[in-house]
């Protein structure tokens, strides 16, 4: 799964790769550092788990908010805008490649073929028979 917090207004686009970021302002504590004076030091916690984004605030002085609301942790989805104080996010996940929806996430089809029995070929038990057949002890 791709995870993207792609920018509302300026800035670069943020790919979460790792299972845990920390998001921040603080150079060599984060993961993923946000030079903005409204962003606290050690601002967020972003996590990935089973295709789905999780936040966690860390007592940041601005807040961090999810679709206007200010949250201390919760689920994000795709399409939610997410703010780290003032800088807002749209928030992206999908496939990793074309070649991975392509390849791995279709519904496999199976074709009749000679060894498919068609259900025209069975009948059904009559009701007393099959009460019978249900309550033999084999």
């Amino acid at each position: 799964m791709q995870a993207k917090l792609i920018p509302v207004d300026k800035g670069r686009e943020i790919v979460i790769t790792r299972d845990v970021t920390v998001v921040g302002r603080k150079h060599g504590a984060c993961d993923v550092v946000i030079d903005h004076p409204s962003i606290s030091k050690m601002h967020c916690i972003v996590a990935r788990t089973d295709g789905l984004l999780f936040i966690r605030d860390l007592g940041s002085t601005n807040g961090t908010k999810v679709n206007g609301q200010r949250v201390l942790r919760g689920a994000i989805l795709p399409g939610d805008e997410l703010a780290f104080a003032k800088v807002k996010f749209k928030v992206f996940m999908g496939p990793d490649d074309e070649e991975e929806v392509n390849g791995r996430e279709r519904t496999e089809v199976i074709e009749q073929d000679a060894a498919t029995a068609d259900s025209s070929e069975f009948e059904l038990l009559p009701e007393d028979e099959m009460i019978s057949f249900l309550d033999d002890e084999d």
